[in-house]
């Protein structure tokens, strides 16, 4: 691998200057752990912003990839293919009730701007809510429906006046606002860019049943707390609600790029040939992938690993006891520790970096913690311990 320095040249050079990067560069993974251009070990509590469910290199993963990219990595949706049959009925198997058809694409933007379309033809509405403070993705609808002006700021003739953003967790809010102009509610159930916010199961019984109500379809968007990383297979389970259509990608495919549209039959048929499409979408080898990945989180029950050591983690990063850290929340392994403020917890992230710890920092002063799954207690506990000293 080449020198850090001569990597940051590169990138300088000639890659669009978008991202304000951390200056490490990775050489490559194995299980919680990244390892630097250096050889320096990090201990990964971001997972590739919730990607890497599985960790790095598992080695069933890894050879499920390669068996495919052996025999045919990519084919045209033109065609029958029978890695997306599969995974798509995996998906279904651990979906909530009735949500058994899949519609495969690239990323979570994509599974969102999927959906949006479905809900439109389907209800011949123009109107689409979704909360403040949210985050959907960064495409031209996606963004419409990401209530954050931050994002939306400069590409204001890019989003349509079609959306509206209701007070995430309040379902007086959503009362308030919902009419029979409405095609589509999207909600994530805890709110990860936002700063990891949650909100109460009467919030989500309420948007249920309002969008029942009134004919608009209820779409959970579950890019980020799906496929395991809340304690359940998906977010919304935590609250017994069923919507009508789920969104995921991130820990889909294990570490490649993978978006979903999950639906009821009644909504999926609405999307007939010749209404959407992608090249990519669903590939061999990103089904093959996706396959695999959930294999892997049944047969080592990384699941009830998450619910278990979550709630586990949460109580003792409570028990630090100090007035920086004002709130200690999530579900499963999806934890916003929200400092007293954005210097305390830039300041812990760098700490944490320095003594090869990687965590993230959302919406200004949440520490957020998204690790692989597969994480046991005492790497947990090197977090924890890291934390309290640098807070005292």
């Amino acid at each position: 691998m080449s020198s850090f320095k001569d990597i940051k040249a590169k990138s300088d050079k000639y890659l669009f200057q978008n991202y304000g990067r951390i200056p490490l560069s990775f050489d490559h993974g194995q299980g919680c752990y990244l390892f630097d251009s250096d050889g320096k070990r990090y201990l990964d509590l971001v997972a590739g912003i919730a990607v890497n469910s599985i960790g790095y290199s598992h080695p069933d993963w890894v050879k499920a990839v390669q068996d495919q990219a052996a025999r045919m990595a990519h084919v045209s949706n033109l065609y029958h293919v029978e890695q997306q049959a599969d995974l798509a009925e995996r998906i279904a198997s651990i979906s909530p009730e009735g949500i058994d058809r899949t519609l495969f694409v690239n990323s979570g933007a994509e599974a969102n701007e999927a959906a949006l379309k479905m809900a439109v033809k389907y209800t011949g509405r123009h109107k689409v809510m979704s909360a403040l403070n949210g985050f959907h993705g960064r495409t031209s609808a996606s963004l419409g429906a990401t209530g954050q002006v931050k994002y939306q700021s400069g590409f204001e003739p890019l989003i349509s006046d079609a959306y509206e953003y209701y007070e995430y967790g309040d379902p007086e809010s959503v009362k308030r606002m919902i009419t029979k102009d409405v095609a589509a509610v999207l909600v994530e159930p805890i709110q990860g860019e936002g700063g990891v916010i949650t909100a109460d199961a009467e919030f989500f019984r309420t948007v249920r049943d309002l969008c029942t109500d009134s004919g608009a379809l209820m779409i959970v968007d579950e890019v980020q707390t799906g496929i395991g990383r809340t304690g359940e297979w998906f977010g919304i389970d935590n609250f017994g609600v069923v919507p009508d259509a789920i969104t995921m990608a991130k820990a889909l495919g294990g570490g490649v790029p993978i978006g979903a549209l999950a639906a009821k039959e009644e909504y999926a048929m609405t999307l007939v040939p010749g209404t959407h499409g992608t090249t990519f979408g669903g590939s061999p080898l990103v089904c093959a992938a996706g396959c695999a990945t959930l294999d892997i989180m049944e047969r080592e029950n990384l699941v009830q690993n998450s619910k278990d050591l979550g709630a586990k983690w949460r109580r003792k990063i409570s028990s630090i006891g100090s007035d920086k850290i004002k709130d200690v929340r999530g579900y499963g392994l999806m934890i916003g520790v929200e400092m007293d403020s954005p210097e305390t917890a830039s300041n812990v992230q760098a700490v944490c970096r320095e003594n090869g710890v990687l965590v993230n920092v959302a919406h200004g002063k949440t520490v957020r913690l998204i690790p692989p799954l597969i994480i046991d207690e005492g790497q947990t506990d090197v977090f924890t311990d890291m934390l309290a000293d640098i807070i005292r």
